[in-house]
């Protein structure tokens, strides 16, 4: 059968959006154990923009990907606001939320992810010892 006779797979902003931020905790959580301390207080909500896999000569990156990884379909534009603990390496923590939710959104939805934003809405002061170093009051 044509392909266009098969059907068609649309997979919901809303499914994107809790891939995109399970993804971006479980980012901040690989971080646990490091010198940072553990990840408590840390959230993440994410918002994302679908397009279909139709038009821009998809139809060809389809068909050259559906031998190995099967076909796009779609592509992903996501926004993820995080809340996280303070002192942090703030930008190796949104680099590894970027990567994951990368990952995760290519390869549990089949879509490529044309960009992922990071903003940082509050940061958390730390507690415990060595907290007082440089925490936000």
């Amino acid at each position: 059968m044509p392909p266009r006779e098969r059907g068609a797979i649309r997979i919901s902003d809303r499914v994107i959006t809790k891939i995109a931020s399970h993804a971006a905790r479980e980012a901040l959580g690989e971080l646990r154990g490091t010198r940072q301390g553990p990840v408590a207080h840390t959230t993440a909500r994410a918002s994302v923009s679908v397009r279909p896999a139709a038009g821009r000569g998809t139809a060809e990156r389809g068909a050259e990907r559906a031998s190995d990884e099967g076909p796009v379909l779609g592509e992903a534009r996501v926004h993820v606001a995080v809340e996280l603990r303070y002192p942090c390496d703030i930008g190796r923590q949104c680099g590894a939320v970027r990567r994951v939710v990368t990952e995760r959104v290519h390869t549990l939805a089949g879509m490529d992810v044309a960009h992922v934003g990071v903003t940082v809405e509050r940061l958390h002061a730390a507690s415990g010892p060595g907290a007082g170093e440089g925490g936000v009051r």
